[in-house]
């Protein structure tokens, strides 16, 4: 949101941010208001939202009923019609009773307020005062609802507006801009074609103007509607960079509606970026630095939006450690705002450390843990800013154990009731940036291991997320519950016992992709490492018959999922192998079936992993698997899917399939030979000995041990 007047336009609405805000300071010093308090009663006395002249008070019970929404609504409709009522005062009393007032404003939307209001201001007999209370009206209106703006753009007012802009009185020409940007903050605001070259050039024709109001509008417009990377392109080549840039020397409001148009056309845009701001363009990028220290929060935010969009689009534009680190205790001082610039900040800050392990160390050194730790003990927090928190702890122990340590450590246990508290939390952004935290932590494989996680405060509200109604916080509840599962078999029986397995298997049949995918995948690391016991609870709730329509799901990534879970199945003792028997060797052949037509590396590698461990054991199995691997004797001119498999380019591959051929042919089985003379006719022994350099060394030690094995049988080189 641009930075400026609020709503509303009476004759002292012009006034600027940065002359203001010395006014409110100086009554912060005298007066006992809060923030909230003074911030009303400065922006309804400056923008002209109230007439602040004494007014006779009229006792309840003998209000006129012209003071009433329908009276007032009836005056509308006659002001509207030319009938004799006066149209100021009654724009000005409408404009009084929604400014600021979102219920109000909802009302008068439903009343049919809006579109009297557009008539009046369509009307060639209304004076100049009465264009300008009708811009500020339609402004209110806008301000913040979107049904509000829909309700503008529906009545036909934009276009009346736009011709606002012409207007020879300046007081007109400012209120038509002022509602225009109310307009332009909304996301149901038209977008703005810049591949026009008309509305370019009036787009240009705002920016070059010398009012603030006009330059923010054109600014509005680019934040609002530069959404392809060929928009920002377009308006780069037309000048506006150079325009926005020059702004950034004019008023508060000027610069942080520049800064935010600028962020806008330089997102992921290294072509714009290095033509308009790289360190070679030392005005823009000494600017930009400077502007993060201003006097003024939103700028120093703004400014470093700007900077960080650069180093995530052209890493090494900022590489410097200290410009790096600076920008951390610049956001970090402004998370200290307890209004929306210490909310953004702690977006930005989250975003700003999210992919890069060395931008969470200086966080950490920073001692952002502690300040956030502070803020989430002694503070009540508003949802949005309670989730900015969440998401930066995220993303500091996402990589980095000595920050997952801090957090659970007994001085900041606290902290963690409060991240275990914020899975309950009536806002699905709160709960996923919760389960995400909760996730990230988790990661500690010292605190995993002692069982820190599987706790009643932990596990039983994450399983009640496996029932909300939201797919992202039970996308975000699997994948957490993914890594309290994945290790420890000690530890997962309080979630087994509270009915874990079973919405896991019911989540499985999700028409959801997203929700099936992490549904198996919870439990496959379920599956990993447990007893037998486990093992068949999991298969009686799972059902061999499921778990085969899963390892052929539409997804890839559900096939893969699925193909781990049953190598988890059949991995520890040889008795585990016969789970994939049963029922007619079902699951094995769904295997194989799926290592013939599948294409994707990652299927493939768990299919064939689980093809390895069976080979681990009995005669019987190990027979099962030639069966699998070889074309059926009906296709004898067909090619064996190991030799595919072996001339992968994909390592992990390669090394799979040579650990199922070493499982195949350990020499002291009764038919090693036989297979050994199976796998030569179908090329694969051969195949193994062109890969004897294989680039990876893994795969070319397993080379060595299966043509060892196979030459204890002589050698059967042609």
């Amino acid at each position: 949101m641009v930075l400026g007047v609020g709503e509303g336009g009476d004759r002292d609405s012009g006034v600027m941010v940065d002359k203001i805000r010395p006014i409110i300071r100086q009554l912060k010093s005298h007066l006992f208001l809060t923030s909230n308090t003074l911030t009303r009663f400065i922006d309804t006395r400056w923008c002209g939202a109230y007439d602040i002249r004494r007014r006779p008070t009229t006792m309840p019970g003998s209000a006129s009923s012209t003071h009433r929404p329908e009276g007032l609504i009836e005056r509308l409709r006659s002001a509207a019609s030319d009938a004799g009522e006066p149209k100021l005062k009654v724009l000005r009393e409408l404009k009084n009773q929604i400014i600021g007032n979102r219920t109000k404003k909802l009302s008068y939307i439903k009343l049919g307020a809006v579109p009297y209001v557009v008539s009046i201001l369509s009307s060639s007999s209304s004076s100049d005062s009465v264009l300008v209370q009708c811009a500020a009206t339609i402004g209110s209106f806008a301000c913040g609802v979107d049904s509000g703006v829909s309700a503008v753009l529906d009545a036909g007012a934009f276009s009346h507006l736009i011709n606002l802009l012409s207007h020879s009185n300046e007081k007109v020409v400012d209120a038509g801009a002022r509602a225009l940007k109310m307009i332009y903050q909304s996301k149901v605001a038209p977008k703005y074609d810049f591949l026009q070259e008309k509305n370019m050039e009036f787009l240009i024709s705002l920016l070059d103007k010398n009012n603030e109001n006009l330059t923010g509008l054109g600014a509005s417009i680019i934040t609002h509607s530069c959404e392809t990377s060929d928009e920002q392109k377009i308006l780069g080549d037309a000048g506006t960079l150079k325009r926005l840039i020059n702004l950034l020397e004019g008023t508060t409001s000027q610069r942080d509606a520049s800064l935010e148009s600028f962020a806008t056309i330089i997102k992921e845009n290294p072509q714009v970026i290095s033509e308009f701001v790289g360190p070679e363009n030392g005005r823009t990028w000494g600017t930009l630095i400077e502007l993060t220290k201003d006097r003024y929060p939103r700028t120093r935010l703004l400014a470093c939006i700007c900077l960080i969009l650069i180093k995530n689009a052209v890493p090494s534009y900022l590489h410097s450690v200290g410009i790096r680190a600076k920008l951390i205790l610049i956001l970090l001082e402004l998370v200290d705002d307890s209004g929306q610039v210490g909310d953004e900040a702690l977006f930005t800050l989250s975003s700003f450390i999210a992919d890069e392990e060395g931008l969470q160390k200086l966080a950490f050194e920073a001692n952002t843990i502690d300040k956030l730790c502070d803020h989430m003990q002694t503070e009540s927090l508003q949802p949005k800013r309670l989730e900015g928190m969440l998401m930066i702890l995220a993303n500091l122990c996402l990589n980095l154990e000595c920050c997952r340590s801090v957090l659970l450590q007994s001085p900041k246990l606290q902290t963690i009731n409060i991240i275990t508290d914020a899975l309950s939390h009536t806002t699905v952004d709160v709960r996923v940036a919760a389960c995400i935290c909760l996730k990230n932590i988790s990661r500690s494989v010292k605190y995993l291991s002692a069982g820190h996680f599987m706790t009643e405060a932990i596990i039983l509200p994450l399983l009640q997320l496996l029932y909300d109604t939201s797919s992202t916080v039970q996308v975000a509840a699997l994948r957490t519950i993914s890594n309290l599962v994945i290790d420890f078999t000690m530890h997962k029986s309080l979630f087994v016992q509270n009915g874990g397995v079973k919405q896991l298997v019911e989540l499985s049949k999700s028409m959801d992709s997203r929700v099936r995918l992490n549904a198996v995948w919870a439990l496959r690391n379920l599956m990993f490492l447990v007893d037998s016991r486990c093992k068949e609870g999991i298969l009686l709730e799972l059902r061999a018959m499921s778990l085969t329509s899963l390892v052929s799901d539409p997804s890839a990534s559900v096939q893969e999922q699925a193909l781990g879970l049953i190598c988890n199945l059949v991995n520890g003792s040889v008795e585990s192998i016969d789970y994939v028997f049963s029922d007619d060797a079902l699951l094995l052949n769904a295997v194989g079936r799926q290592l013939w037509s599948a294409s994707k590396p990652e299927v493939l590698i768990q299919g064939m992993y689980v093809l390895c461990n069976v080979a681990s054991g009995k005669e019987f199995q190990k027979e099962a698997v030639m069966h699998q691997i070889l074309p059926g004797s009906s296709n004898d001119d067909t090619q064996s899917i190991m030799v595919t498999m072996l001339q992968s380019g994909v390592a992990q591959l390669r090394t799979a399939a040579v650990w199922t051929i070493v499982n195949l042919t350990i020499p002291t089985g009764a038919g090693a030979l036989a297979r050994v003379v199976k796998l030569r006719n179908a090329g694969i022994v051969s195949q193994l000995k062109n890969m004897a350099n294989d680039p990876c060394l893994d795969v070319k030690l397993r080379v060595r041990t299966a043509l060892g094995q196979s030459m204890i049988f002589g050698d059967f080189s042609t």
